[in-house]
């Protein structure tokens, strides 16, 4: 099973293949996010290398979010296109659960975070049981020191990795100053391999979908849209 799988969540923009469980090859550019210009050369590049062809790919995957709004459009709708091109199925992998499974075993657990702005997270829980990982908490976008008490409460090591260590690393050495680590830095960034291995797994368990069917997976609304709705929301109480 040949799986063709984008991230283009942040600001690194990732494709790769894998057959089954084996990375056959994976290109990521983390400089600047022109990923409407590079991310199609990035497939068709990756593809010639290995002899591939768009019909040669079984399944096509694509981190889903949450993320940058306009990098997870052109991620996703890319992969559509290819999908649908070539009649085959599709796998939404979301942005967390592939940031996660950057991670190797670990008894720690391990706590992907992603800038929100203003103190806010994108993050979830997860931990490996039985050589399987599994997410012990819901996807949430809250305060960073509302995550901090969540960990509190537990009593495990935390491996933290994601854009959001750089904003918030010294406050989590501060507040967490036992349970506190950090994955190595080049693991902070998603990886397409990640979204493709996490795709394999969905797809044994027969979870894919339809081109039609896959959509961007925000968790709020975008900046614009909370000012809108902020704005529509004042003129309602002006009218009242």
């Amino acid at each position: 099973m040949k799986i063709l799988a984008v991230d283009t969540s942040s600001t690194a923009a990732s494709v790769a293949i894998v057959e089954n469980t084996k990375l056959m090859a994976e290109y990521t550019l983390n400089h600047a996010k022109t990923h409407s210009q590079k991310l199609m050369p990035m497939v068709k590049e990756l593809m010639d290398e290995l002899g591939l062809k768009p019909e040669d790919v079984d399944i096509y995957a694509a981190s889903s979010g949450p993320g940058s709004f306009t990098g997870l459009r052109i991620g996703i709708t890319t992969v559509k296109a290819l999908a649908y091109a070539t009649q085959k199925p599709v796998v939404s992998v979301p942005t967390l659960d592939a940031l996660a499974y950057n991670i190797p075993l670990t008894d720690s657990i391990i706590c992907p975070v992603m800038d929100a702005r203003n103190n806010q997270v994108y993050t979830a829980l997860y931990k490996w049981e039985k050589n399987i990982q599994v997410k012990v908490t819901e996807y949430m976008g809250i305060d960073i020191m509302e995550l901090l008490n969540l960990i509190k409460g537990r009593n495990q090591k935390v491996l933290f990795l994601g854009d959001a260590v750089h904003t918030h690393c010294e406050l989590l050495k501060k507040e967490l100053p036992e349970k506190c680590g950090f994955a190595q830095e080049n693991l902070w960034i998603p990886r397409a391999s990640s979204v493709g291995s996490a795709a394999f797994l969905k797809a044994a368990a027969g979870k894919l979908e339809s081109c039609f069917d896959m959509v961007p997976f925000y968790l709020r609304k975008s900046q614009a849209e909370r000012e809108f709705d902020k704005r529509a929301e004042s003129g309602r109480f002006l009218q009242d």
